[in-house]
């Protein structure tokens, strides 16, 4: 079984960890600052994480580098801790997150993507 098919499988088994013991579990390490600094740390966090991942993915593409899967895997997971710091800053939880992400792509896209669908959006649709 390949690397690809064994996370299909681990996604199709279902729970593991869930978003809010990982959101838990990644508090545990920020710093006690307050509410507005943790926001800001976690969204320049996401950016900049963001955009490792974006140049690990250039240098693939355009200066002949392997795409390291592994060392993206790691920097997606400071993505995940930044947003699950953004998240707390704000009073969210990431399950909040997910599942208000889940509810607007169903009533974006109502039975799977369409491009119409993406081109002509709703008023109010963010």
């Amino acid at each position: 079984m390949t690397k690809e098919e064994q996370v299909i499988e681990t996604i199709r088994k279902g729970p593991g960890m869930s978003p809010n013991e990982y959101q838990r579990l990644a508090l545990r390490t920020a710093s006690k600052e307050s509410m507005e600094n943790l926001l800001l740390n976690g969204l320049l966090g996401l950016g900049g994480k963001t955009g490792e991942c974006q140049d690990l993915y250039k240098k693939h593409l355009f200066q002949g580098h392997d795409l390291d899967k592994d060392k993206m895997a790691k920097e997606l997971g400071d993505v995940s801790w930044y947003l699950a710091l953004t998240a707390y800053a704000i009073g969210y939880s990431l399950e909040n997150i997910f599942k208000l992400n889940i509810e607007k792509l169903r009533a974006r896209y109502p039975d799977d993507f369409d491009a119409d669908h993406s081109l002509h959006r709703q008023a109010g649709d963010i």
